[in-house]
């Protein structure tokens, strides 16, 4: 009996934890609820510009996870390897509202660590794993990069690199983005194994999202969403119109430098990505500002 006991304190000590959220969780139904007010039912008109904001939130926060590049186009050669520490700090225009738990910041920290191996053919696969500040939120990201050219004297390193990036630990919430990134580089010598490498480029992302079917009556309890009145159980429920990749272009620029002395590699990053403007039926056209970040990154480079 009091081993059960300890195992049940256990799992209300693990439930307590899960259910708590940080200051930068999202509370993605805070679009239909703010838009429903305190009318009874949530119209056409309110869900359409909710889910207008719901695709306003998705473009800023696709490019919060996309906001770093971080390296050129050269690979690391067949047999290399790079792993680094980044980290960027990206600005969140006031214009689009994140349902942030706490009050909307003007920016986030995003920490990552960035591994990269080179393969023959001028191919490099590549994986990164970032964080959220103040959330339980993390993104992963997948990469494959072939330079079209590199290591010429007089011309300059192309790459070009397919990579997917998805958003974890969002309650509700399947964020996704896909791209195509186009760089130009060159490397430059300043003396034994010193180099410096300026770069920039062209990043065309793709965003997708979905969310599942949410409650847009907060006073509701789960006893009376669960109830036998099915119209009563389903009246301000509804998923948010899905966000279709294709639908959802949002170009972003960088340009950037490595400097790598030896084996350890140092780098520095800017970019903007256009969020671009987009027509949501039933909600009108929106224009939506740029995302500006800064990326810097330390590691080493094999």
């Amino acid at each position: 009996m009091r081993t059960f006991s300890r195992w049940l304190v256990l799992a209300t000590a693990l439930s307590g934890a899960a259910a708590h959220a940080d200051a930068n969780d999202l509370v993605i139904s805070r679009f239909g609820v703010e838009r429903r007010g305190s009318s009874s039912v949530i119209t056409n008109t309110e869900f359409a510009e909710a889910s207008a904001d719901f695709r306003a939130f998705a473009r800023t926060y696709g490019a919060v996870m996309t906001s770093a590049n971080l390296m050129p186009p050269r690979t690391t050669g067949h047999s290399g390897f790079a792993f680094n520490a980044e980290l960027s700090v990206v600005s969140l225009p006031e214009d689009v509202q994140l349902p942030t738990e706490a009050e909307q910041p003007g920016s986030v920290l995003v920490p990552s660590l960035h591994v990269r191996k080179g393969l023959p053919f001028s191919l490099e696969l590549g994986g990164r794993v970032g964080w959220i500040e103040k959330s339980s939120m993390v993104t992963a990201t997948g990469e494959l990069k072939w330079a079209v050219n590199e290591g010429f004297t007089y011309l300059p390193d192309v790459g070009v690199r397919l990579h997917v990036t998805k958003l974890f630990g969002a309650q509700d919430l399947d964020l996704t983005t896909t791209g195509l990134d186009i760089g130009v580089g060159k490397q430059f010598p300043l003396g034994g194994m010193v180099t410096v490498t300026p770069y920039g480029g062209l990043d065309l992302n793709f965003v997708s999202a979905t969310t599942r079917t949410l409650d847009f009556d907060p006073s509701r309890s789960p006893a009376d969403a669960a109830g036998n009145d099915s119209r009563d159980a389903l009246t301000n429920t509804a998923p948010y119109s899905r966000v279709n990749a294709g639908d959802n272009l949002t170009p972003r620029f960088y340009a950037g430098a490595r400097f790598i002395g030896g084996v350890l590699q140092l780098g520095a990053e800017i970019s903007l990505t256009n969020l671009g403007s987009f027509d949501q039926e039933g909600a009108g056209s929106r224009d939506l500002p740029s995302v500006f970040a800064f990326n810097t990154t330390l590691g080493l480079d094999f």
